[in-house]
């Protein structure tokens, strides 16, 4: 049985396979580089090579998937990288085992995310197991470049088609067209930006490929409930049958809390002789403690509660699974929408009509800040322009001071007049 010949196609077909056991020919031409003939018949290439004294063989493909002539060349490309001293079966070895943006985001979710917020961490699971993983998941993490990036946000900021209800029966739907997400493209690229961040410091890359992406312009919603607005949302929120979700709505708008905020409202964060609420940092947004003074009727608000929950129940607002509080007041707020005749107003928006009754009331953005929770004084900047009637007040008092007083004309034998406009010009 020939061990060594020059391989062509001829050859390796006609190999005849041994009985029990699986045997090599070796090219003539390219040291190391073999067919193997496997007892089952089948047949690949590789290269035999020594690489600091130990002997190794690196598969090249099976045959006739790869012709003769191209593992040949493939062959030659691999000695030629033994010769510079290279390692090419190591080199396979540790793309192997390269981590891949799987990895990444699974190693983010288990030591970055538990110390963020739960809604803030909920969402950005969300948007690395939806939005990033379906497009990157298996690619090695060191491979993601700039345009990658990109690209991956682009798609994003196109948006999804959504199945949408066209009439009330349930069976009726139909795929509307995508809906631009440019926000979303936004967030998901902060989320990339700080899971590279951490990648360079776990040794995984020496680059950031989110670092630089482009933001696109967000136009932040602006919803301000006017007086009539606000008192037709009272009278809905009296005639509902529901006065718990009547409650946290009423204690959103009075204190500016965020709706999560209210609904995880215990009674021994409330002080009725200080009248102050203390929000534990589990459910702030800036995951701290927040103290804020609150008013006669959020006083008000606590002291009814506590007459219609059941002693032992901390919970402000109970909800319907025993020892836990109200998890969701969505259709409650549809209901609200319908009777007050709000079908934009969203619930997070009466937390920017607090901030724009502060505001008409005089107080500073400062101020404002330190009520809402804000943890950077740009947040609160957004209802700087809310400030323009105060300004344009104290404009038209200073143009008052400055503006020229009428002539007085004096007359011997009459009381003292006024020229007339004609009498000027004259």
């Amino acid at each position: 049985m020939v061990n060594r010949l020059r391989l062509n196609d001829k050859s390796v077909r006609e190999a005849i396979p041994a009985k029990g056991r699986d045997y090599q020919i070796f090219d003539t031409e390219v040291r190391g580089f073999s067919i193997r003939i496997l007892r089952s018949g089948n047949r690949s290439f590789a290269l035999d090579y020594r690489y600091a004294g130990a002997q190794r063989r690196m598969a090249i493909g099976r045959w006739p998937e790869w012709t003769v002539t191209a593992a040949r060349e493939r062959a030659k490309e691999l000695r030629r990288e033994i010769d510079d001293g290279q390692d090419p079966l190591g080199a396979r070895g540790e793309l192997r085992e390269a981590p891949r943006i799987n990895d990444m985001i699974a190693r983010y979710m288990d030591e970055h995310l538990p110390h963020l917020a739960r809604t803030n961490a909920s969402d950005q699971r969300s948007m690395l197991t939806k939005l990033v993983a379906p497009h990157w998941g298996n690619k090695l993490v060191s491979e993601i470049t700039p345009h990658d990036v990109a690209k991956l946000l682009n798609i994003i900021a196109r948006g999804r088609s959504r199945p949408s209800k066209d009439k009330p029966n349930n069976r009726a739907r139909k795929l509307q067209g995508s809906k631009p997400t440019p926000i979303r493209a936004n967030r998901t690229g902060e989320v990339l930006r700080k899971m590279f961040t951490l990648a360079i410091s776990w040794g995984w890359r020496t680059d950031n490929p989110a670092s630089g992406f482009r933001k696109r312009p967000e136009n932040s919603r602006e919803r301000f409930l006017s007086q009539d607005e606000i008192a037709r949302l009272a009278e809905a929120l009296d005639a509902a049958e529901d006065q718990r979700g009547a409650g946290i709505i009423r204690m959103c708008l009075l204190t500016g809390s965020r709706v999560g905020e209210v609904r995880q409202a215990r009674f021994e964060q409330f002080n009725l002789e200080l009248g102050s609420w203390s929000k534990p940092a589990t459910t702030t947004k800036q995951r701290k403690i927040h103290r804020i003074p609150i008013s006669a009727e959020v006083a008000a608000i606590v002291r009814q509660r506590q007459l219609v929950v059941p002693k032992g129940n901390p919970w402000l607002f109970p909800g319907d699974v025993p020892g836990q509080p109200v998890k969701e007041i969505r259709r409650f707020w549809i209901n609200m929408q319908k009777e007050a005749k709000l079908p934009e107003v969203r619930i997070h928006d009466l937390r920017h009509t607090f901030a724009s009754l502060l505001v008409s009331g005089g107080s500073s953005l400062e101020m404002i800040g330190k009520l809402l929770g804000h943890s950077q004084l740009q947040t609160t900047q957004r209802y700087a322009h809310l400030m323009e009637s105060p300004l344009r007040a104290g404009v038209d008092a200073v143009a008052s001071m400055l503006r020229p007083r009428p002539k007085i004309v004096h007359d011997a034998d009459a009381a003292p007049k006024t020229l007339s406009d004609d009498q000027k010009s004259a």
